[in-house]
């Protein structure tokens, strides 16, 4: 129980609420484009039965990143595809994106095409809930997970037109997203099991890592933000 009450376990909490924000916030968009056609006393039902089966699908797997994490190489593969996320990140969207999410005027209906959706759409989470987990202690990753989860995806629904709004008005959450991936990434990377009999594992270490992952996806942000700008004009 004292592990629950470290810092290491609520700044990964922290950690996890704002990954599951940032890159979930497409997550509230997919519910309610599947449940639009639902019939007005059905569509709280689709959006929680939905929600409640992406939650339970995105739970084991992460369950399962977290075991795949300790084979060697993985996590240094995680690492630069959390920088490419990270970046992605930065980048603006396409107004178009979920253009190809199909309404339901079926209940259970709209719950698969939610579930179905979530799973395509969150490779990304999962990377990077996964490990953002890593820095708790391997006994309470898995808790640590659905704790986080559970607090992130109400946030997502009930709030994400709020959520939204702060992130149009003030930009630089997007970028401190962006960039904490990369810091996991970075992590990431430190911790590998291929490269920690070759690399100094003290703490200072670990946060140099960290912040050249998060200056790296900084950097390479605002080249392709500079690119998107490019091709729009």
């Amino acid at each position: 129980m004292e592990e629950f009450l470290t810092a290491h376990f609520w700044i990964a909490v922290g950690q996890i609420i704002l990954i599951d924000i940032l890159l979930g916030g497409d997550n509230a968009v997919v519910i309610a484009l599947a449940c639009r056609s639902l019939p007005p006393e059905q569509r709280r039902k689709g959006i929680l039965w939905g929600t409640a089966g992406a939650i339970i699908l995105r739970v084991i797997l992460i369950a399962f990143a977290l075991a795949l994490l300790s084979v060697p190489y993985l996590k240094i593969v995680g690492a630069v595809l959390l920088i490419w996320i990270g970046v992605k990140l930065l980048v603006p969207e396409d107004e178009d994106e979920h253009s190809n999410i199909q309404a339901s005027d079926k209940l259970w209906g709209a719950v698969k095409t939610v579930i179905v959706a979530d799973l395509v759409m969150s490779v990304d989470n999962v990377i990077a809930i996964a490990g953002a987990a890593q820095g708790a202690g391997e006994q309470h990753q898995l808790a640590l997970v659905i704790f986080g989860l559970l607090v992130s995806i109400p946030i997502i629904v009930w709030g994400s037109q709020l959520v939204l709004k702060l992130m149009d008005r003030f930009p630089l959450i997007i970028t401190l997203g962006g960039m904490l991936l990369g810091w996991i990434a970075g992590t990431m990377a430190h911790s590998d099991p291929a490269v920690v009999n070759y690399l100094p594992q003290e703490k200072v270490w670990n946060y140099g890592f960290g912040i050249a992952g998060a200056l790296l996806v900084l950097a390479l942000g605002k080249l392709a933000q500079k690119k998107h700008a490019s091709a729009q004009a």
